[in-house]
C-alpha cells in the first residue's frame, strides 16, 4: 500500500521524486524503489523522521511498537499519516504526544487509482493538515472523513471488501463454467459484469435495490437466480464477513 501511494503521488505530480524519502529495512527493496521511482532511500528511520514534514507510516500493526522509538527521536513533530489497521488515534498520540496524527484506511484498488480511503483526524490536526491528508489519499481514489469509532467498521467493509468482491467474481466465473462456458470467457463475463455494474451505480447514483428490480423481470431468469441467492444466505454471509473483519481489526488494536 505504501508503494501504491508513492506511485500515484509521483505520477499525479503531487510530489516530485526529490521531495520524497523512503525508509525500508530491506536493501533489495530500497534499491528497487530508488531505481523505479528515483526517490532517496534509507534504512535509518530516525534520520528520515527528522527530515519530514509529512510521515506516512505504512507498517504492519504488529510491529508498530518497534518503530515508536524512532518516531520519538524526532526533534520536531510532523504530520503523521498512519495506515495501520486497528491502531487507534489514542495509541498513536500516546506514542508521539503533540504530533498531528491522521489515521487512514485505504484499500488495494488504490494501486490503480480507484481506492477508497477513510480518514479520522487526531486532536492536534489543523485544517490545512487535514486538507493535505485529503490531497495525499485523494491521489489513489476517493476519500471520506469518519469518526475514530467507525474505523474498525471501515476496515471490515472497504479495507477487506476487495477480497469479498474477488471471491464473488471467482464464484460467478465458476458458475459460468458449470453452465458450460469456457473458463476464459466466463472469467471475462464475470469481471466486466461486476465492473460495469459498479460503474453504472456510481454514475447514476442508482440504489442497489432499484437496479436489481430493473433487471429482475416477472417470472424471468434473474429473479430465479436472486431467489436462489436469498435461499443460500448471500446477504447474511456478506454482513457477517464485514462484522468478522471489523472484530478482528478491534482485536489487532488491542494487541
Amino acid at each position: 500500500m505504501g508503494e501504491a501511494l508513492l506511485s500515484r503521488l509521483l505520477s499525479a505530480d503531487i510530489y516530485k521524486p526529490t521531495q520524497v524519502r523512503v525508509s525500508d529495512p530491506s536493501e533489495a527493496r530500497r534499491a528497487a524503489l530508488a531505481d523505479r521511482y528515483g526517490v532517496a532511500v534509507t534504512a535509518d528511520n530516525q534520520a528520515l523522521v527528522n527530515q519530514c514534514e509529512v510521515l506516512l507510516l505504512a507498517v504492519k500493526p504488529q510491529i508498530f511498537q518497534r518503530v515508536v522509538p524512532d518516531l520519538q527521536a524526532a526533534t520536531t513533530p510532523c504530520l503523521l499519516l498512519s495506515i495501520m489497521a486497528g491502531v487507534t488515534l489514542s495509541q498513536l498520540e500516546q506514542a508521539v504526544p503533540d504530533w498531528p496524527v491522521v489515521r487512514a484506511m485505504p484499500n488495494t484498488p488504490a494501486t490503480v487509482g480507484a481506492g477508497m480511503t477513510a480518514i479520522a483526524a487526531g486532536t492536534h490536526v489543523q485544517p490545512n493538515q487535514l486538507t493535505q491528508a485529503h490531497r495525499i489519499f485523494g491521489a489513489v481514489g476517493q476519500v471520506v472523513e469518519v469518526s475514530e469509532s467507525l474505523m474498525d467498521a471501515v476496515t471490515g467493509l472497504s479495507g477487506s471488501g476487495p477480497a469479498y468482491v474477488a471471491l464473488m467474481i471467482e464464484a460467478l466465473a465458476d458458475g459460468g463454467v458449470a453452465a458450460g462456458l469456457p473458463r476464459a470467457i466466463a472469467a471475462q463475463l464475470a469481471l466486466q459484469t461486476v465492473l460495469g455494474t459498479a460503474q453504472l451505480m456510481a454514475e447514476t447514483n442508482l440504489h442497489p435495490a432499484l437496479l436489481k428490480d430493473q433487471v429482475a423481470s416477472p417470472g424471468g431468469t434473474t429473479i430465479a437466480g436472486v431467489a436462489q441467492l436469498e435461499r443460500s444466505g448471500l446477504r447474511s454471509a456478506l454482513i457477517e464477513a464485514v462484522q468478522a473483519a471489523c472484530d478482528r481489526s478491534k482485536a489487532l488494536g488491542n494487541g
